[in-house]
């Protein structure tokens, strides 16, 4: 096993993290691993498996998340990420244990770490779903929003539990609070009370919330409609739907023509229209 250092490349627009920031952890060749990287016919699948801690956002499993991350965006033969874990419980949030253990120790602990997990799994050009096996709770539910499309079970529990222990719900917040109204994130932050995975499919958290027994098929649903997509065009997309809000009005037209001219003219766009006109399927790179 090799060292992991938390802190990603540096993307255009989202420096990479300072080495003093990024709360830097590594972790001996011994040490059982907690995240798991499977690749296989184009979709990466990372696995939490921490079950003696119920998927616990340690400093390891964030480290060895982050590089399973950095690793699968950066594989050409990825189109799409799925984030999921072993056991009944998706993630129960921070590890408690390890904080307090720091705070005796007099050692501060840097929320960094999870803060760049969330901007890669945000700003990742390869679209990442979210398989939400089991419950979640704080951190937790910041893997869940940070993902592009997650899917749940209808009758599992969430909640988000800061206020509760008496800390803050800081760094999730950043992705919280651009998924779920205010009037219902308010509520959430302030009273700590549980919602089932319905309640979070009504709230926009997740995609769909379905029984039990269908969550692989919805997932593998999802993910093969995503892989129908060109992979240049769901980068594309995605950049869209992350930046195109925040934009001015008359610069959001200007730099949209300019987007959308930009995929006219690309290869990605003479195959799929090429593939349209002669009723095949396009022939997209690691198909």
């Amino acid at each position: 096993m090799q060292f992991l250092i938390i802190g990603g490349p540096e993307r255009p627009g989202h420096p990479a993290l300072s080495h003093d920031a990024a709360a830097r952890y590594r972790y001996s060749p011994d040490m059982t691993e907690l995240v798991h990287l499977e690749t296989a016919n184009g979709v990466a699948t990372i696995t939490l498996d921490s079950p003696h801690n119920r998927n616990a956002l340690s400093r390891q499993l964030q480290s060895e998340l982050l590089g399973h991350l950095e690793a699968a965006i950066a594989s050409p033969e990825v189109r799409v990420i799925v984030l999921t874990a072993t056991g009944t419980v998706f993630c129960s949030g921070a590890d408690l244990k390890e904080q307090r253990e720091a705070n005796v120790a007099g050692a501060a602990t840097s929320p960094a770490a999870l803060g760049a997990i969330l901007e890669t799994i945000w700003h990742s050009p390869t679209p990442v779903v979210g398989r939400i096996n089991g419950p979640a709770r704080a951190g937790g539910l910041g893997l869940i929003a940070a993902c592009d499309i997650s899917v749940g079970i209808e009758d599992t529990t969430f909640a988000i539990t800061e206020v509760r222990i008496g800390v803050i719900p800081a760094i999730i917040s950043v992705v919280l609070l651009r998924k779920i109204p205010l009037t219902t994130i308010t509520e959430l932050f302030l009273t700590g009370e549980a919602f089932t995975g319905s309640d979070a499919a009504r709230y926009g958290l997740l995609n769909a919330a379905v029984p039990a027994d269908e969550l692989d098929d919805t997932v593998t649903r999802y993910v093969a409609s995503i892989r129908q997509g060109a992979p240049g065009a769901l980068a594309g997309a995605k950049r869209l739907i992350r930046e195109v809000p925040s934009m001015e009005l008359h610069h959001a037209f200007e730099e949209t023509a300019r987007r959308s001219a930009a995929h006219f003219a690309s290869e990605e766009a003479r195959e799929g229209m090429t593939a349209f006109a002669e009723k095949r399927p396009p022939r997209w790179p690691h198909s």
